[in-house]
């Protein structure tokens, strides 16, 4: 259940260029929240900016009360939470949406992440490692700098592999093309994913000619984060619209509209 808490700012620290980690002790989010739900965040002081800023849980203590969020820097609410320090308070609401199923019977799952979007699937990975899945990760950013705790991921995945545009680093490319190559000759029981739609998209086309079931979270900008401002709305392949924030973040892949035509 989403409750708002204001909690004390523990560390908030630059990783790389414009990514970001803040954690904080928020003892009543922390106990409640699963992989792939999402915070509300008040990034600036007073009313500005007036709109929270939704952020995906990177990792969760619930037994220390805290949590910690990786975020990338891309207008005023952002630049604004980089400002904070450590001893002031956070106001946060959450968690809030649909988080990832982890269904029974799952042996082996893959995990992609495209840019920042690597973030709430860390948390998945922890969580399936101790109910003793094995996870295969998939990660994709334009460039090196990009691909984010990489020591914390070869800690909980059986397989790393890494995507960079540039060819900084793993295999040159978008991390959709390493994934549509290993699938030719391996699959798992089922693909969890997050990162840019069209991502999404190219994952919902792959694995539904694989035969391969899964969960994508779809990335959106919100207003409210409750589903009144109806501003997150996404079209899903079946032609209706459901909100990210209060019907996802979390859909199935199947349910994702598969790449548009045309260029």
């Amino acid at each position: 259940m989403a409750t708002l808490e204001k909690g004390e700012i523990i560390a908030n620290r630059c990783l790389a260029g414009p990514y970001w980690e803040i954690a904080v002790r928020l003892p009543q989010v922390a106990v409640a929240a699963r992989p792939g739900q999402f915070v509300h965040v008040r990034c600036g002081a007073g009313l500005w900016p007036l709109l929270r800023r939704p952020f995906s849980l990177f990792a969760v203590d619930r037994e220390a009360g805290e949590i910690r969020l990786v975020y990338q820097v891309k207008g005023t609410g952002t630049l604004a939470l980089t400002k904070k320090q450590p001893g002031e308070e956070l106001d946060v609401m959450g968690p809030l949406g649909l988080g990832f199923p982890l269904e029974p019977g799952l042996r082996k799952i893959w995990l992609v992440g495209g840019g920042v979007g690597m973030a709430p699937l860390y948390f998945l990975a922890r969580e399936a490692a101790a109910s003793g899945l094995t996870c295969d990760v998939f990660l994709g950013a334009v460039t090196a700098a990009g691909l984010l705790h990489q020591e914390l991921w070869r800690g909980v995945a059986a397989r790393l592999e890494l995507a960079t545009e540039d060819g900084t680093a793993g295999h040159k490319g978008v991390v959709t093309d390493l994934v549509e190559t290993v699938l030719r000759g391996n699959r798992p029981a089922a693909i969890y994913a997050c990162g840019p739609l069209g991502m999404s998209r190219r994952l919902a086309v792959m694995a539904a000619a694989a035969g391969v079931t899964g969960y994508a979270s779809l990335e959106s900008r919100m207003a409210c984060g409750v589903g009144a401002c109806q501003g997150c709305a996404v079209r899903l392949k079946d032609g209706s619209y459901r909100l990210v924030c209060r019907d996802g973040p979390v859909f199935r892949l199947e349910e994702v509209e598969g790449e548009p035509d045309g260029p």
